[in-house]
């Protein structure tokens, strides 16, 4: 999301990188579901242990409320930064979905079983497309599946006002609240694909083949539903959920092969480095882009962010517009790795 969240220039895009207008899903639009997938996986191997003892849950319960809570915390210093202007505050964010999905998952991971959390996500996923596609909405008359119009933006300009939503949408939010139920879903699914990774009484090769059935019928369903509820990542559709959970059961199942089974591991280190300090890069990143986006320079007689003069001296004399937009955010993620890979080279990791 670094590289999506950073090119030189917004009207210079190639299309992979950007997230689909609406309805579809472009390779932008899988970042954030695998990221959910990959924490539910997380959840089993951090806290597995741990649960087996009733005697743990609330210590455990305590430690999720306290992550989630500092999550929360990071959404809404990150969403004031520099500006400081409470009155015009988002709430909704990326972390803020991150901090209620993880408190919710976590919580029902610790108090549940396999076959209760795989009942959970078939009742999220019907049940939110019961909501958003039958339930009118108050001022509309009908269900809708428009971006002003549907259920979710409706209940985000009842409880927060269009004041505290995404600022260039104004009346929505793709991180709204009613699309958080069908995103614990997603992390669900994470966690049911985490304990079956974690089984001993398994093979890995029954571990690895079980792994790609489910995950080309997730794909499969997602894309049958997609005909009568669009694959759409601002809504968090149930399609969009399988869809991407499957995708995501495939892609951590080619990892498992190649890296734990096969032991091909030489191309892993940028991985590590990057996920052993995600938030904490991805707080980093969006304060430094806005830092950037805000101080201004005197560039060639004309006040201009230091981050523009900065992109127009380095990167769009020597390029074409794609080429110099996609630069810019290449040579971002870079710089950040470079931070990295000294922190894990020395050992620090900051967890939250």
């Amino acid at each position: 999301m670094i590289l999506v969240n950073n090119p030189g220039d917004w009207g210079h895009i190639y299309t992979p990188l950007e997230h689909a207008a609406w309805n579809g899903c472009t390779v932008a639009d899988l970042v954030f579901p695998f990221f959910l997938f990959i924490m539910g996986v997380s959840m089993v191997y951090a806290m597995e242990t741990s649960k087996a003892d009733p005697a743990n849950h609330t210590k455990l319960m305590q430690k999720v409320l306290r992550r989630a809570a500092i999550i929360a915390f990071l959404s809404l210093f990150k969403s004031a930064y520099w500006f400081w202007d409470l009155s015009t505050l988002r709430i909704p964010g990326v972390l803020m979905r991150i901090a209620l999905v993880y408190l919710f998952s976590g919580l029902l991971y610790i108090k549940t079983g396999f076959r209760i959390q795989a009942l959970l996500v078939v009742l999220l996923l019907v049940g939110y497309y019961g909501l958003i596609t039958q339930v009118p909405v108050p001022g509309i008359g009908h269900a809708s599946l428009q971006p002003e119009t549907n259920l979710g933006a409706w209940l985000d300009r009842t409880v927060f006002g269009t004041a505290h939503l995404w600022s260039l949408s104004k009346t929505w939010d793709p991180e709204g609240l009613l699309g958080t139920l069908p995103a614990i879903g997603t992390t669900l699914i994470g966690i049911l694909t985490g304990t079956w990774l974690k089984q001993k009484d398994k093979s890995n090769l029954i571990k690895v083949f079980a792994l790609l059935g489910v995950g080309v019928v997730l794909v499969a369903v997602g894309l049958i539903w997609n005909k009568s509820f669009p694959i759409n990542k601002a809504l968090w559709t149930s399609s969009y959920v399988l869809f991407t959970g499957g995708l995501g059961i495939l892609c951590l199942t080619l990892c498992y092969w190649l890296i734990d089974i096969q032991g091909y591991r030489w191309f892993t280190k940028p991985f590590m480095v990057y996920g052993m300090n995600a938030i904490v890069v991805y707080v980093a990143s969006e304060l430094m882009a806005r830092t950037l986006d805000q101080l201004t320079i005197d560039y060639q007689g004309e006040d201009t962010s230091l981050g523009s003069a900065l992109y127009h001296t380095f990167f769009e004399p020597y390029f074409s517009p794609y080429h110099a937009s996609l630069g810019w955010a290449i040579g971002f993620v870079l710089a950040w790795m470079l931070v990295l890979w000294v922190m894990y080279n020395r050992r620090i990791f900051i967890k939250i």
